[in-house]
């Protein structure tokens, strides 16, 4: 099939931000090792200090290119402090619950991340994207 509309787009992100599952938050988690489409799980971080942080999204808009459609976080997004230098983060994953849960989306971080002793993983509002085409 070659495309969906924007509307039907518009649609499936919004679960993200709560139009279509009402009382669904998206939690945002870090990975070492990134998750698979193919249902692979990846390693979630587990360091002292890490926990999945609850993130809103904006409404759908434009996308970088003429077919994709993308929402963003609205908030600051701040993992730790580190109590301990952790794995490098080399992805990230929006689950439906603070711990275990359903991936929904995930990809990889343009930049990997190691978040040392005393430090911060941080999303500024707008950094965190998720897209449809």
């Amino acid at each position: 099939m070659p495309g969906k509309s924007h509307a039907y787009s518009d649609a499936v992100l919004n679960v993200l931000n709560g139009d279509d599952l009402p009382g669904v938050t998206p939690y945002v988690a870090l990975f070492s090792v990134a998750p698979g489409d193919d249902g692979s799980a990846g390693t979630e971080l587990t360091a002292s200090g890490y926990a999945r942080q609850a993130t809103t999204f904006g409404a759908p808009g434009a996308g970088d290119s003429a077919n994709q459609r993308k929402i963003a976080n609205t908030n600051n997004l701040q993992f730790g402090p580190a109590s301990a230098d952790w794995l490098q983060a080399v992805a990230f994953g929006i689950f439906d619950a603070l711990t275990n849960g359903n991936l929904l989306y995930w990809n990889t971080l343009t930049t990997p991340k190691t978040v040392q002793q005393g430090d911060f993983g941080q999303f500024a509002p707008g950094s965190l994207a998720v897209e449809e085409d």
